[in-house]
């Protein structure tokens, strides 16, 4: 099932829900003069991906195309998309344009450094790195400084077919997705570091209005005491994890 909603001004998120999985894959469209597409979805998943981005814009008009890390459902349909928007260019950090977009895509990256910003016409993008939160040294998000929507990757995962955008607890349904991968084959997904405690901070003091995750319902409640309590329900997780030897001192 495919379903597109408009989570804040101009930005949709086209999701695909997954029964097998019980998990959303959502993807979002931000238009603008320069329109960007923020995850690709996997390959098999693009016929589904482009009909829906098709009844918003001209896919050929993206002219950026952005992710968090190195993942199917982050950018295995780079190429596709490349294939059809001639002008797109694809954007990641410094580290995942280095270790894996050199080779993978069929585009040069733009390469972004922590703090880097780049223009789409009316709306600025901040680039925030967040090696291994929740996963992968190349992860970075985006954050939009116009109407505050932090494109914030797989950080606040829930399963479940949910809502789109909601303003209640995320961090609930969260703490019991993560646990569920924790305790299962799974495990490992969302490591807690000595770097963790200062990134969410650094997210958090952005000050979000909307929160876009891939997995799971939107976010415009409280974003940035969400934030602020992800540090807690990652560190609980992580010290409850049975392979946990000791926890960072920060």
């Amino acid at each position: 099932m495919t379903h597109v909603s408009e989570i804040a001004p101009d930005v949709y998120r086209i999701s695909v829900y997954v029964p097998e999985m019980d998990l959303q894959f959502n993807h979002f469209l931000l238009k603008d003069d320069e329109p960007m597409l923020y995850h690709t979805g996997m390959r098999k998943m693009f016929p589904l991906v482009y009909e829906a981005v098709r009844k918003l814009i001209d896919p050929a008009t993206l002219r950026w195309i952005g992710f968090s890390h190195f993942e199917v459902d982050e950018c295995g349909a780079l190429n596709d998309w490349l294939k059809v928007a001639p002008h797109a260019t694809p954007v990641c950090s410094e580290v995942g344009a280095l270790v894996n977009l050199g080779d993978f895509s069929d585009r040069p990256a733009l390469a972004l450094k922590d703090g880097a910003t780049f223009t789409t016409g009316q709306n600025r993008y901040r680039f925030i790195r967040t090696p291994h939160l929740p996963h992968g040294w190349d992860a970075g998000v985006l954050f939009e400084e116009t109407q505050g929507t932090l494109l914030c990757s797989d950080i606040l995962h829930q399963n479940g077919a949910v809502k789109p955008l909601t303003d209640s607890d995320v961090l609930s349904l969260h703490h019991k997705s993560i646990l569920d991968f924790e305790q299962g084959p799974l495990m490992g997904y969302c490591p807690y570091t000595a770097r963790t405690k200062a990134i969410i901070q650094e997210l958090a003091d952005l000050n979000p209005n909307t929160l876009a995750i891939m997995h799971g319902s939107s976010y415009n409640g409280d974003c940035r005491q969400t934030l602020l309590d992800l540090d807690s329900v990652l560190r609980s997780v992580w010290e409850s994890t049975p392979s946990s030897v000791t926890a960072p001192s920060n």
